[in-house]
């Protein structure tokens, strides 16, 4: 991780990270699941949102999701579980937002390889988290275009007919990537459909217009209340302020938080399941 990226993550994620990672040669963390409150299942959050310049009656069919943490704090079940709902929603397009590993950037090999053999006939699109970053982000990022999985770091990609009113924007990490909203948000389309790691992305793309915005990074906070107030917040701002679930925000714009898939630290979640986002994007009203 160069100068920049850890400049923006504080000492003490740093200093977590590294600890982490050399206590944790193998998968005894994931272990604890059998005495801790840990998920069993992965679940599947539907929504739905009116894009009118959308252009074509039908609807456009995404898949979002998030923070796998491939490694030793995730049990395999899990990564197993959210392939399978992936692969049965069936998307039109899959959008992946980034900490595939949890660690060490091998352990991202084997979930990758499963990622994109997901059919996605309008493609499968990625960004980094910040675990990747700190794992070795290269060599994730790689791995991914190696298995059909485009990276769309700063950029834009526009879809084919008929939903060539679409355009995919891509940013990277606020924490420990190097964001640019300016190119990610280059060519003007009427209907843009973001893809970040954390919801700190929204300081980066400031007043840009949007449709609706996909996320993860927060975990909804992995152990939280019964009402879903987050206990513990990832690093970086705005990470409580939209801590997990649907936003409605100025201009129009809806912002989807998702709790993700994996852990952290130690294999607990409280009140915070894991879940995948499928969300269906078209011209009418629900």
């Amino acid at each position: 991780m160069d100068d920049v990226r850890a400049g923006r993550l504080s000492r003490w994620d740093r200093f977590w990270d590294d600890a982490h990672r050399t206590l944790t040669p193998r998968t005894w963390p994931a272990s604890l699941t059998r005495w801790l409150p840990a998920a069993v299942d992965v679940g599947v959050e539907r929504h739905h949102v009116a894009a009118p310049r959308l252009g074509t009656g039908r609807p456009l069919r995404i898949a979002f999701a998030s923070d796998f943490h491939a490694g030793p704090t995730t049990p395999s079940h899990l990564l197993d579980a959210a392939i399978e709902r992936l692969v049965d929603a069936r998307p039109d397009v899959l959008l992946l937002g980034g900490d595939f590993v949890g660690y060490r950037a091998e352990d991202a090999r084997p979930l990758v390889e499963r990622l994109g053999a997901i059919d996605a006939p309008l493609g499968r699109y990625a960004v980094l988290g910040n675990h990747d970053h700190h794992a070795d982000g290269r060599a994730v990022a790689a791995l991914l275009e190696a298995h059909g999985v485009t990276m769309l770091t700063n950029r834009t990609v526009c879809l084919p007919a008929p939903f060539d009113a679409v355009r995919l924007c891509g940013l990277d990490d606020h924490t420990a990537g190097e964001p640019d909203a300016n190119a990610a948000f280059r060519d003007a389309a009427p209907v843009r459909v973001v893809l970040m790691h954390g919801p700190a992305g929204l300081l980066d793309i400031g007043r840009h217009a949007f449709d609706v915005a996909f996320c993860g990074h927060t975990h909804g906070g992995q152990v939280a209340l019964p009402n879903g107030w987050p206990l513990l917040t990832a690093c970086g701002p705005l990470s409580r302020q939209y801590s997990a679930g649907r936003y409605e925000l100025d201009g129009g714009r809806t912002l989807f938080v998702s709790r993700g898939v994996g852990y952290t630290a130690l294999p607990i979640r409280l009140n915070a399941p894991p879940a995948i986002t499928l969300c269906t994007v078209a011209a009418g009203r629900e």
